[in-house]
């Protein structure tokens, strides 16, 4: 039998971008996911299927993953468990193919979100119509979310879990919504879950009360412990909903990097941490929130030393006073800032300063209009991004320019 192993699914695209007064462009969702890609990430929860200024975005990136250029990262869509909403995603996005189905499930949310007016059963009978709707349209893969599981009682949540299971759901998911668990209630109701209905357990944790990578880490534990892979969801920089998520890289290195953990649990596809560096610095500059100093891996203090003894001690041998070394994360590269003459994109730029700047890059048209093309391109990407693009986006414009074209296509789509 082979061992049970750890996956990631990021939801920066889903759950980082409705953190109140951030967002990000159509093509920094892009830029994201290409990241992830890159990264070795399973699954990106990519976006709302059923919001129409999505559509354009999922079905951009959906081509990007057939040509194989966002491979072999999975993009799953975000939506209600109604079998509405499940009709209008196939509608709006029918190439997709891997859906989260969620649903809330507590006393808490049935008494007071719904105001008493959803039962458990029909919870249950809702669930099952959303799920059988996707797999009966053509989904691959069906994960069931059952939102602000922490305060579900544990009977009912094994109910939901076992009648998903029976409908065709690939995995459930354990949502600790509000950061209410910690490592050790988790684990244990993670672990009755899994041994109790046998299913792969995606785990969802809040960061509230500070414990999401810990949280995520434990209930990861008690999935394999139990026998069933464990998907853990994470967002970059712990981008998310009030205190956030699970931060992506503190995850990959307290799994990869804690004491005797991956003896026992490993990864289920190879994390290639050099990409963290370069990921980390985009998502802050695209969402306008800095990296924290003190953030694991990718903060300014990581690799610093002040005191005398902590200073000696690095210089003699790094590992003294560091568990993992810059070049793991893909840092130590000098940054240049340039302090003469510099010319940036932006929505009004011309095509002699594009040209420099692409120039810069190597990139070259093979005509002025050519160039013109390109150009009108980045002045609407920049238009929605209200920043300078970095070079990463510049250059994705000048090598799609289709693709590109339909991330920056921005209009109320007929019924």
């Amino acid at each position: 039998m082979t061992k049970p192993k750890i996956y990631f699914i990021d939801v920066t695209n889903r759950d980082g971008v409705q953190t109140a007064y951030l967002g990000l462009s159509k093509l920094e969702k892009t830029m994201i996911n290409i990241y992830l890609n890159e990264m070795g990430v399973f699954q990106s929860e990519f976006g709302f299927p059923t919001t129409r200024h999505e559509t354009l975005y999922l079905q951009s990136n959906i081509e990007l993953a057939q040509k194989g250029i966002l491979k072999p990262l999975r993009l799953g869509g975000w939506v209600r468990a109604t079998a509405k909403d499940v009709e209008t995603t196939f509608r709006l996005v029918p190439d997709i193919k891997h859906l989260n189905l969620s649903i809330s499930t507590s006393d808490q949310m049935i008494n007071g979100k719904f105001k008493g007016k959803k039962s458990k059963d029909y919870i249950l009978m809702m669930m099952i119509d959303a799920l059988e709707t996707a797999k009966a349209l053509g989904a691959e893969s069906v994960g069931v979310n059952a939102e602000d599981s922490s305060r579900t009682d544990m009977d009912f949540l094994i109910k939901y879990a076992m009648t998903a299971k029976e409908h065709g759901a690939d995995r459930i998911r354990y949502c600790d919504t509000l950061g209410y668990d910690n490592p050790f209630t988790i684990y244990k109701a993670v672990k009755t879950l899994a041994e109790n209905v046998g299913i792969p357990i995606g785990i969802h944790c809040h960061n509230d009360l500070g414990m999401a990578v810990a949280n995520s880490v434990a209930a990861a534990m008690a999935a394999i412990d139990s026998g069933q892979d464990a998907y853990i969801n994470t967002t970059i920089n712990g981008i998310g909903e009030r205190t956030g998520n699970a931060d992506l890289v503190s995850t990959i290195l307290a799994v990869t990097k804690s004491k005797g953990f991956m003896e026992q649990y490993p990864l289920g596809s190879p994390i290639d941490l050099t990409k963290a560096w370069r990921m980390a610095k985009f998502a802050s500059y695209a969402f306008g929130v800095p990296i924290p100093i003190n953030q694991p891996g990718v903060g300014g203090n990581v690799f610093s030393h002040a005191s005398g003894i902590h200073a000696d001690g690095v210089l003699k041998d790094p590992y003294n006073y560091e568990l993992y070394n810059f070049t793991e994360l893909g840092r130590g590269e000098p940054e240049l800032v340039e302090t003469g003459t510099r010319i940036c994109s932006g929505e009004y730029s011309g095509v002699s300063g594009f040209s420099h700047i692409m120039g810069e890059m190597e990139v070259s048209f093979k005509d002025a209009d050519e160039a013109r093309k390109i150009l009108e391109l980045v002045r609407y990407a920049n238009v929605e991004a209200q920043k300078p693009l970095v070079q990463e986006e510049l250059l994705f414009i000048a090598k799609y320019p289709q693709i590109a074209k339909q991330l920056l296509t921005l209009k109320p789509l007929d019924d």
